[in-house]
C-alpha cells in the first residue's frame, strides 16, 4: 500500500546536502518525515485526494539550518526582558540606553543586559565610569555583559548587594580596581561576576513561565532565519525544565540537544555539575536530547583568560612571560570526561586557546585508547590551534564547533590583535581542517553574535569577510571553504557533530520534514551576497513554523 503524502513540495530547487542526489525537484512529506526526495513525477507517486500540492514558482529548498551553538533561552531572556544594545555603541551612547531603559523600571529593580564592546574595556575601567554608570541608572542596581559573555560591567549599587569592596574581592575570577583609590572598578571578568549574577537572581528570578516563554522566543527566532535545530551550549535547570514543557504541549518547534553545564564561570547558574548531570534524562522528550555537558576550560583571549602555547603581548600586569590559564588540569579534565564518556554522554569544550586545545585533545587521546571510541567530543571554538594539532584533531574524531560570526573582521579581532598581536590574524583553520579530513560544525553562539542568521555565517566563511560590511579587509583568506562547504558546515555537519545526523540536516527520504525555503540560492550565486538571500518560510516535522 502506498502511503499518501500529506503535502508535495513543487517548482522548486531543492539542495538535499545528500551526496547521493545533491539536488531534486520535489519533496513529499507524510505524518512529518520526507515520504520521497527527487523529481515530481517520483513524488507524485504518494499524491492522493487529500494531498496538498505547493508550487513554490521556482524558489530554493535547503534543509533547515542547524546550529550547533547558542544560547537560546539567554537570548530569549534578553529579547524579552533586558536592555539590548549592539557592540557599535560607545560609552555616552550606552549611558543615555541605561538611563532611558532604567526610567521606565521601578526604583529598585536592576537593569540587565548587553552586549557591550570588549574593546571599551580599558574606558569603562575607572571610578570615575562607574560613578556615570549610577548616575545613568538612577541609584538601581546594573549588570551589562560585554560581547563575549564572559565578562560584565557593574555598578556600585550590583557591587554593594553581591558583597563585592577593596576588603573583599572574589577569589575566582578577575576584579579590576582603580589605581587611583583602590575600589573595584565594576569590570568584572569572568568568575568574579557570578556573585553579581546571584544577587541578581536573590532579588527576584525569572518565574518557570517566564523561563518557557524566553525559551518559545528563543526557538522563535531562529525559526525566522530558517534553524529547524540546534544545541545549546550551556543550560540550567530552568532551561531545561522550560524545553521539556514546551514539546510535552507541541510547542518546541526544533530539535534541541542541550549541554549540561558542569563547570560555571560565568552564568551563576545555582545548579551545576554532578547535581546537575545527574538529572539531564529526567528532561528527555521527542525534540529535546539532553545529551552532551558543557566544560568551560578557559576564558577569552581578551581578558588573558585563555592559555596559549606561546605568551601574551606584555602588559604592566601580566610581564611578558604569561601564557594564561585553564580552569581545569589534565587529571581534573580528564575525570570529567571519564566520567561523562561512561554515561554514553557526549562533551562540547569551551576552548580560545591553543594551549587550552592541547590539553583537551591530550585528555581526548588516553580516552580514546582506553576505547571510548564513540564518546562524542566538540572543541567549541578552537580558533586558534598549532598544525600538529589540527592533525590531531582530525584523527582523535573530535568535532570543530566553529562561530564564524564572532572572528570575521570586527571588535573581537581588534580585541584579539591587542593581546596577540600578528596571531590573531591566524584564526579560524576550517579550511586546513576540512582538508584533513575533519568535521566542521556551525555555530552561531547568539547572543554573543547579535544575529543568529545561519546565511552570514556561511558568508563570513566564503569570503573571510564581514558579511555585513561593517569593517573592511579579510582574515586570512587562504582558509576560505566553498559555498556548499558552508552549507554542509551549517546543516548536515552540526545535526552530525550534535548526534542528530540520523533524523535531521540533509533532505532523504525518512528522516524529519525539516527544510528552509529561500527566494534564491544563495549557494549558487555570488559569494559576497549569500546573506542577501531571504527565508520565505521555515517548516519542522512537516509543520510550517515561520512565514514572511
Amino acid at each position: 500500500m502506498v502511503v499518501r503524502a500529506d503535502l508535495i513540495i513543487t517548482g522548486a530547487t531543492v539542495r538535499t546536502v545528500d551526496p547521493a542526489t545533491p539536488l531534486a525537484e520535489s519533496i513529499a512529506i507524510g505524518d512529518g518525515r520526507l515520504l520521497a526526495v527527487g523529481t515530481e513525477e517520483e513524488t507524485a507517486k504518494f499524491r492522493g485526494r487529500r494531498t496538498e500540492v505547493r508550487d513554490l514558482g521556482g524558489a530554493v529548498v535547503y534543509p533547515g539550518f542547524v546550529d550547533v551553538h547558542n544560547h537560546h533561552a539567554t537570548a530569549g531572556v534578553t529579547d524579552l526582558f533586558e536592555l539590548s544594545f549592539g557592540t557599535a555603541l560607545g560609552l555616552d551612547e550606552i549611558l543615555d540606553r541605561v538611563s532611558a531603559h532604567a526610567r521606565s523600571l521601578p526604583s529598585d529593580a536592576w537593569v540587565t543586559g548587553g552586549s557591550w564592546a570588549s574593546t571599551l574595556m580599558d574606558e569603562l575601567n575607572s571610578s570615575a565610569v562607574r560613578a556615570r554608570l549610577d548616575a545613568a541608572s538612577g541609584g538601581r542596581p546594573v549588570m551589562l555583559s560585554d560581547d563575549s559573555h564572559h565578562n560584565r560591567w557593574v555598578n556600585s549599587a550590583a557591587l554593594r548587594l553581591a558583597g563585592i569592596s577593596t576588603d573583599t574581592i572574589p577569589a575566582e575570577g578577575v576584579t579590576l580596581v582603580d589605581p587611583g583609590d583602590g575600589e573595584p572598578t565594576g569590570i568584572l571578568l569572568e568568575a568574579a561576576g557570578i556573585a553579581v549574577a546571584q544577587a541578581r537572581a536573590r532579588a527576584g528570578g525569572l518565574t518557570p513561565e517566564q523561563y518557557r516563554r524566553a525559551s518559545r522566543r528563543g526557538v522563535e527566532l531562529l525559526n525566522g532565519f530558517g534553524v529547524t535545530a540546534f544545541q545549546d551550549a550551556a543550560v540550567s535547570l530552568q532551561i531545561l525544565g522550560a524545553l521539556r514543557s514546551l514539546d510535552e504541549v507541541g510547542e518546541l518547534n526544533a530539535w534541541v540537544v542541550s549541554s549540561l553545564t558542569v563547570n560555571d564561570e560565568i552564568f551563576g547558574y545555582d545548579t551545576v555539575g554532578e547535581p546537575l548531570v545527574s538529572r539531564g534524562e529526567e528532561f528527555r522528550t521527542a525534540h529535546h536530547r539532553p545529551d552532551f555537558v558543557k566544560i568551560f576550560l578557559d576564558g577569552v583571549p581578551p581578558a588573558r583568560t585563555a592559555l596559549f602555547i606561546d605568551p601574551y603581548l606584555p602588559d604592566e600586569a601580566h610581564g611578558a612571560h604569561f601564557h594564561g590559564t585553564t580552569t581545569m588540569d589534565f587529571d581534573e579534565l580528564y575525570s570529567w570526561l571519564r566520567n561523562v564518556a561512561e554515561r554514553g554522554l557526549g562533551a562540547k569544550v569551551h576552548v580560545t586557546g591553543d594551549g587550552s586545545a592541547r590539553l583537551l585533545l591530550d585528555v581526548v587521546e588516553r580516552l580514546r585508547a582506553e576505547h571510548f571510541t564513540d564518546t562524542a567530543f566538540q572543541m567549541a571554538h578552537g580558533q586558534f590551534l598549532a598544525d600538529t594539532d589540527i592533525e590531531r584533531l582530525v584523527a582523535l574524531g573530535v568535532a570543530a564547533d566553529i562561530s564564524p560570526f564572532i572572528w570575521y573582521p570586527g571588535v573581537i579581532p581588534q580585541a584579539l590583535a591587542e593581546v596577540l598581536g600578528d596571531r590573531a590574524e591566524h584564526s579560524q583553520p576550517n579550511r586546513s581542517i576540512i582538508d584533513a579530513g575533519g568535521l566542521v560544525a556551525g555555530g552561531s553562539d547568539w547572543p554573543v553574535s547579535e544575529s543568529p542568521n545561519p546565511l552570514e555565517g556561511m558568508q563570513g566563511l566564503v569570503t573571510r569577510a564581514d558579511p555585513l560590511g561593517r569593517v573592511p579587509g579579510t582574515l586570512w583568506p587562504e582558509q576560505a571553504i566553498t559555498a556548499h562547504e558552508a552549507l554542509e558546515v551549517f546543516t548536515i555537519n552540526a545535526a552530525t557533530a550534535m548526534g542528530l545526523g540520523g533524523e535531521t540536516g540533509s533532505l532523504v527520504a525518512g528522516k524529519s520534514a525539516d527544510f528552509v525555503v529561500l527566494d534564491r540560492d544563495a549557494v549558487a550565486g555570488p559569494a559576497d551576497e549569500m546573506i542577501q538571500a531571504r527565508v520565505l518560510s521555515t517548516w519542522f516535522a512537516g509543520r510550517e513554523v515561520y512565514a514572511s
